[in-house]
């Protein structure tokens, strides 16, 4: 065997190795989650700086690896077919293979051992690989195939302008890649996430709370008026001991004698607190604040507002402005994590 024909063989094996680089690159930054590089950023992983600047520019690498794809498939093409004759040629003329038959079976021995290696060792194994293992894929790849883009970015800008024109002559507007799924998407990857062990029963159960947040109204959980425990603004210290002591709920809603109306809130902690301090201490002066929605508002809106007001329950009324009952936080989270118990009503 001379030495060109085991160059071409080296070259052939080079190639298929670069052809196995493109495709595992361009698998791993498709799969491969950005909050999980952002993660290893943080954590001061080096490599991981350089594949964010490769996901986040996905559209221009996926093309540098198509690129490198196309340009490693013709050359295997070329170097192949003649590598593969050379080497059979002593074969064909033993037998006396006429030199038209041995042209065409050199070909099609060829294609037939290059598409071999070229699909198993070049396309289907590095695509496996990166799928199973994007992150460390991404990682290992990403480094490479940034440079790569540097290096050629003229033919990159020129082949996507190319194609872009193309496109737009049949009245194709190019999009940008798209990374965003609708809800009935992240409900199935939920669901497949739960059967495939990837989260268990309690997340999965959040992530469906979540969703089906938005479209239940106050009136769905709020605590109905007839079940208030209210305290009134002129009851003594000793009253409002005994009241705290046979519920103990955290916060109380304190309603006006004369006209019945809830005025705002007191926090029980803070009462017990002051009143170590003072025995003399009103109730008006610890009354918070309530925020006021109607039955039919979001949950939603509800739990921004006592976000951004800091207050932990809400009044809730009707159309006619009558009150109607209670929601406080812990309702709305117990929408999201499930039932949170008693315990978070009460003074701890």
């Amino acid at each position: 065997m001379d030495g060109m024909i085991i160059l071409n063989l080296f070259l052939v094996v080079v190639f298929i190795i670069l052809t196995a680089f493109f495709v595992g690159a361009e698998f791993a930054i498709l799969k491969v989650r950005m909050s999980r590089i952002d993660q290893l950023i943080e954590e001061g992983n080096k490599k991981a700086k350089i594949s964010k600047k490769v996901v986040v520019g996905l559209d221009y690498h996926l093309s540098a690896c198509q690129l490198g794809i196309t340009v490693t498939a013709l050359v295997l093409g070329a170097l192949g077919e003649p590598t593969v004759e050379k080497i059979l040629h002593p074969v064909f003329e033993r037998f006396e293979v006429s030199k038209a038959t041995a042209t065409l079976l050199s070909y099609f021995i060829a294609l037939a051992i290059v598409t071999f290696f070229h699909v198993v060792f070049g396309e289907l194994a590095p695509k496996t690989l990166a799928i199973q293992y994007s992150e460390k894929m991404t990682l290992l790849l990403a480094p490479p195939l940034y440079w790569f883009g540097k290096i050629t970015k003229p033919f990159i800008k020129f082949l996507n302008g190319a194609s872009q024109s193309l496109l737009r002559l049949f009245g194709v507007e190019p999009s940008k890649h798209e990374t965003a799924h609708t809800e009935e998407e992240i409900k199935l990857i939920a669901t497949q996430s739960f059967e495939s062990g990837e989260i268990n029963q309690a997340e999965l159960t959040y992530l469906e709370n979540i969703f089906s947040f938005d479209e239940r109204k106050l009136k769905d959980i709020m605590i109905p008026k007839a079940s208030i425990i209210t305290l009134e603004k002129n009851m003594s210290l000793a009253v409002l001991l005994d009241i705290l002591e046979k519920h103990a709920f955290t916060r109380y809603p304190v309603k006006d004698k004369i006209d019945g109306r809830i005025k705002g809130y007191i926090n029980a902690k803070e009462l017990l607190t002051k009143s170590l301090v003072d025995q003399n201490i009103s109730i008006s002066d610890l009354i918070h604040e309530i925020p006021n929605f109607l039955e039919t508002s979001p949950i939603k809106e509800a739990l921004l507002t006592m976000q951004k007001t800091r207050k932990h329950m809400a009044l809730i009324h009707n159309e006619e402005k009558q009150a109607v009952g209670i929601v406080t936080m812990e309702d709305v989270l117990e929408e999201i994590v499930g039932e949170i118990g008693e315990e978070a009503y009460r003074v701890t």
